[in-house]
This record gives structure tokens, sequence and C-alpha cells, in this order.
């Protein structure tokens, strides 16, 4: 690995302390480097404050009393592109152009039209020396979240259910059976605090009764999507609590009632299509589905999904609802506890 490259996997390092924090901008790390040495770094911390870019600089005009001609001798690596536009921030471009730094070292091209390749451009007609694609493929999964939204118009959308040894998904008396143990919840939590949303459909609601919450890890809260085509849920389930903005997705009103959300669908065969979008025009930058067998497969039955994570535990039901099926790559297997965690990537989407 070239130091081209340390210094970008530096920027994806701490592009990542922003995850769950940043949505629906994407992560982003900047690593500032004079004479070989990292002089100063940051990342965007939160939607809304400083980029990358900023934090990088500003870190460099706090420490060195002649940052000025540091930041002229110096190379900004950045994991994404440098925004070029005026956003809730200004644009990145222009302040590593009035620093005069030498040279920019980027991870890959922002898919965002207001500033793909834009960035570059500016950058350059300003006579800075631009390098771009250093750990291309590591950058783009990065952001894959972010790039999913603003190239197809949707959320990332990550399928995730527990089985049994024998293939079962759930009892078909509809009561609540675990599956697996409590590492793997302990890790679900995790991973509701980093994605934006999380969906169920009605019969998940009724049987399950879940918060959809974090509660065994700390983090932020996802927002909660519930499917009840006809507002028929009880108003003292835990998803009508408040404590996360919820938004019901129905075919008979939309309004707003505290924290819940109501938004009215027209109910047909591309209905997850349609929730998807809606999704998308609210900013949702990712979302993790956690219904039903019958909720996940239909998202199966139209590709529509983008990763998969699968428990499989050591209990047997026997008989009950057959787990959902889909083909896809395995990209890692490992085991918590008693569990084994299958990801699956659709070669597809």
């Amino acid at each position: 690995m070239n130091n081209d490259q340390l210094f970008i996997k530096r920027c994806i390092e701490l592009a990542l302390n922003g995850q769950g924090a940043v949505s629906p901008n994407p992560m982003v790390g900047a690593v500032v480097v004079c004479d070989g040495k990292i002089i100063g770094e940051g990342y965007h911390k939160k939607y809304g404050q400083h980029h990358a870019e900023v934090n990088a600089i500003n870190a460099v005009l706090e420490k060195y009393p002649n940052a000025a001609a540091l930041l002229r001798r110096s190379t900004i690596y950045v994991s994404l592109e440098p925004c070029s536009h005026f956003g809730k921030t200004p644009p990145c471009s222009d302040l590593i152009i009035h620093h005069q730094l030498s040279k920019v070292v980027i991870g890959c091209v922002d898919p965002f039209e207001k500033v793909s390749g834009k960035g570059i451009a500016k950058l350059q007609a300003a006579g800075i020396e631009v390098t771009a694609g250093i750990l291309e493929k590591e950058c783009l999964e990065l952001n894959k979240r972010f790039i999913t939204m603003q190239t197809k118009h949707r959320p990332y959308i990550i399928l995730k259910w527990a089985e049994t040894q024998d293939g079962f998904f759930a009892p078909t008396n509809g009561k609540q059976f675990w599956i697996t143990g409590d590492r793997s919840k302990e890790l679900v939590h995790k991973w509701r605090t980093e994605e934006d949303a999380i969906l169920i459909g009605k019969n998940t609601a009724l049987a399950d009764d879940p918060a959809l919450t974090v509660r065994e890890w700390q983090g932020r809260n996802p927002v909660r999507v519930v499917i009840d085509r006809k507002l028929e849920l009880p108003s003292n389930l835990k998803i009508f609590d408040h404590s996360a903005k919820t938004i019901v997705y129905n075919e008979i009103k939309t309004d707003i009632e505290n924290n819940i959300h109501f938004n009215q669908l027209e109910f047909n065969e591309y209905l997850p299509q349609f929730i998807m979008y809606q999704l998308y025009l609210q900013d949702i930058q990712s979302v993790i589905i956690e219904g039903g067998a019958h909720l996940l497969n239909q998202f199966i039955s139209y590709g529509l999904w983008d990763e998969a994570r699968i428990f499989t535990g050591n209990k047997f039901l026997k008989t009950g609802i057959p787990a959902p099926l889909l083909s896809g790559k395995i990209v890692s297997k490992e085991m918590i506890e008693d569990d084994e965690l299958k990801v699956f990537h659709n070669s597809l989407s």
C-alpha cells in the first residue's frame, strides 16, 4: 500500500465516526499532510455541521502558528470529492482554494448531481493538482447508502430476519418465538443506530409489539415505519408511544398526531416501490426491513434489496412459517455465540 492509499485509508477510518449522525449527507474523512506527516485531520460529525475538509483544515489552523505557510505546502486527502455548491455549509472546494493547498487526493467522485465532477473541475481551474480514484472501491462501499439514494432515488435496503435450524421463520399460531440469543439482539440494536429507518408490517406489530428503538446499545433511534392499510392497529402498541418518529403508511388518511405521521398511499402490487420512494422524498437514506415473511418476500420478489442479514439460531420448530429464500452473494459469515450470521449482497441491485 503506497502513501496515497494509506492516507485515504485513514480518511475512511475517520469518516466511520460519523455513522448514524450525518445522514442524509455522506460520511467523509479528511487529512492534511505536509512533508509526509499528518498535520490535521477531521470528519463530518453531524448533519448540518462542518464538513470533513473544514474540520481538518481548522485543526491545522488551531495547532500551528505558521498554519498558512504549511497549508500552501500541503496535500489534503478526502474520501469523497469536495463539494462545490452552497448547501447547509459553504463549498469545501472554495475553502481549499482559499488556503492555497497544493494538491487534493480524492477517494471517489461524489454522485450527487450538484457536485459530481464539479468540485474537481473547480479545484483544477484554480491551479490545484487533483488525483482521484484512490481506494475507490472502499470509498464507494463506505457511502453505499448515500450513493444508492443519489443514483436509485430510494434508500439502501437491508433485509433482516432470523430462522431456525430447520428453516422456519416463526410459528403459524402468531405467537412470539425468540430464535436467537442475547448477543445477536444486542447487535441488532447496534444496527438500528446506524440506519435511518426500520420497517415492519401490521402482523409483526400485532404479534411482537416491538418498540423498534435502541435499548441494548447507545445511539439514536431510527424512524419507525409500519404498514397498516386500514389503520387497524391499536393505539397502545409500543410503536405509538411517541418515543421516536413513526410513519404509518395506510390508504385512509394523511395527518400528523404528535410524533406519529400518517401517510396515505395507494395499495397495489407496487406498494414496496411506492413506500421506498416516499422514504427517499423524506431524506431517509437507509432502511432495515424487519417485517414478517410475507413483507420480506415481497421485497425479495421484486429484487428490491441491497443487503440481507440472516441469523440462523440453534433452535428447531419442526413446523411453522418457512423462512424467506433469496439468491445473492455471501459476503461474510460469522458466529454470534450460538447463532450463525450470514450477510448477502444483491448482485443484481
